[in-house]
């Protein structure tokens, strides 16, 4: 049982980095429709700026899935388990929610670049690299608590010299 907890962890971490980017990317592109029809309507250029909003969050199921890379080549076994399986829930949730917010911090960067005359454009870049900084932190300490495991190549070496 504990093996196929650690064989699931993988899709887990990806599955919720995945999540957080789809969330946040649904916050900043529903601003960036609203000020796309509001900019439109009133006979102005549609601007480009917020597609930069929009797309900030994605990078987070990049990071879901190099943490994925590394736990599949990591040996599935009961002590290797719970371990893969708290990597997948800690740095998922934390790639979830860097990303979740990450797209709430460019939705109101829409709004600030739609009210303003796109003025404030590099702090609201400056502010995505703060919450995107969340992300690359949970990937990178996984991929740390992850050297911690033992490797599929080990362990079937271990085997086969029993």
């Amino acid at each position: 049982m504990l093996e196929v907890i650690g064989k699931l962890s993988a899709g887990l971490v990806l599955g919720l980095g995945a999540l957080g980017s789809a969330l946040g990317i649904l916050a900043a592109g529903t601003a960036a429709a609203g000020a796309w029809a509001a900019e439109g309507k009133a006979g102005k250029n549609l601007s480009f700026q917020y597609i930069i909003m929009v797309a900030a969050p994605i990078s987070q199921t990049l990071y879901s899935m190099i943490l994925m890379n590394g736990m599949l080549t990591k040996a599935a076994t009961p002590e290797n388990s719970l371990l893969l399986l708290g990597v997948a829930l800690g740095c998922g949730i934390g790639e979830l929610f860097s990303a979740w917010y990450q797209g709430q911090i460019g939705a109101a960067g829409v709004r600030c670049l739609n009210e303003n005359g796109g003025k404030g454009f590099g702090l609201l870049i400056i502010a995505l690299g703060i919450i995107e900084t969340v992300g690359i932190f949970a990937m990178v300490f996984g991929l740390s608590i992850l050297g911690k495991a033992a490797d599929v190549a080990a362990v079937a070496g271990a085997a086969v010299g029993k």
